[in-house]
């Protein structure tokens, strides 16, 4: 097409799930339920791990940060996604959709970092119980958790800054729930090629270096507890790990599937399926992991229940 012929666009239309009108409403309330679910899980980690002094270790520091991270990670996503389908206004303005993009983005590797030094820290617990208090002090924690927030703020800034000086012409119509950078690329009236490079380089980076650490760690992890002579102290020790894994593996499972996916199976929108899992579903299981298996945890949202029931009782009985 040549230049002469290019109709700007200024905003986009996100598809979304096209379906039947009864269709879009069920999804409507799945996603608002598992939204509400993943917004309350993770408040209620925060606040319990907050109140606890005894869940002041470096362990719960890292999980807050991780349920404030899935907090902005959904938030980002879904709430307009449900606008859309409530309203039927599935308009976005470019800014809003590089707004999005870029917050997605940053979150996401954030917590691909924040991943791997929670894998650090576990490996000092596990492989160096008697320097771990002294080698994972507070200072250690705040700048493990800083370097994450920070890691992430800076890994999507030169994609996202190369996107937004494309222009984008014709079709202005991402198919997807929200501003995703495969579906918007697609759209641009220019060669893509050195972007589509760009982003490939800096999200194997980001994967690469998270996963590579956090791999290491368990190297060391998986080792030190085959030396275990008792199986009661190894099933202490896997125990310490074994919900940080499953995130893990479930986190990674989705996002390097995302890297690798074909054409074929972009052309199935196998793509809104896999993003709704890691954008919607795994937010909704990682706090009842961390709960369901955290003793502590469990113990600490006990307490406090049987405290606000104490409170309320006394509150009704004046």
């Amino acid at each position: 097409m040549g230049a002469s012929n290019w109709t700007l666009v200024t905003e986009f239309i996100i598809l979304g799930f096209p379906n039947a009108r009864e269709i879009e409403l069920i999804l409507f309330a799945v996603f608002l339920l598992m939204y509400a679910l993943t917004f309350t899980e993770n408040i209620v980690i925060i606040l319990v791990i907050g109140m606890d002094y005894r869940l002041h270790t470096p362990m719960y520091f890292f999980i807050s940060n991780l349920s404030v991270l899935e907090i902005g990670y959904t938030t980002v996503t879904v709430p307009k996604m449900l606008a859309n389908i409530a309203i039927q206004s599935r308009t976005i303005s470019i800014t809003g959709c590089f707004t999005q993009l870029y917050i997605f983005f940053f979150l996401g590797s954030a917590e691909c970092f924040l991943l791997a030094a929670m894998a650090y820290d576990r490996y000092l617990a596990i492989c160096n119980p008697l320097h771990y208090t002294t080698m994972m002090d507070w200072r250690v924690c705040v700048r493990l958790a800083l370097g994450s927030w920070l890691g992430g703020f800076l890994a999507p800034a030169v994609p996202t800054a190369f996107i937004f000086r494309l222009p984008f012409c014709g079709s202005n119509v991402i198919n997807h729930f929200f501003c995703d950078s495969p579906p918007l690329l697609e759209l641009s009236c220019r060669d893509i090629f050195e972007i589509e490079v760009i982003n490939f380089m800096v999200d194997t980076a980001v994967l690469l270096s998270s996963f590579v650490l956090t791999m290491v760690s368990y190297i060391f992890i998986i080792a030190t507890i085959l030396r275990i002579p008792t199986a009661e102290g190894c099933s202490k020790a896997f125990s310490t790990c074994a919900s940080h894994l499953t995130i893990v593996t479930m986190f990674y499972g989705t996002t390097i599937f995302m890297c690798i996916r074909t054409k074929t199976i972009q052309a199935f929108d196998f793509n809104k399926v896999v993003s709704v899992f890691y954008s919607v579903v795994t937010p909704v299981i990682n706090p009842i992991i961390y709960s369901l298996r955290n003793n502590d945890i469990k113990q600490a949202m006990r307490k406090k229940l049987e405290r606000i029931s104490y409170l309320l009782y006394i509150g009704i009985d004046m």
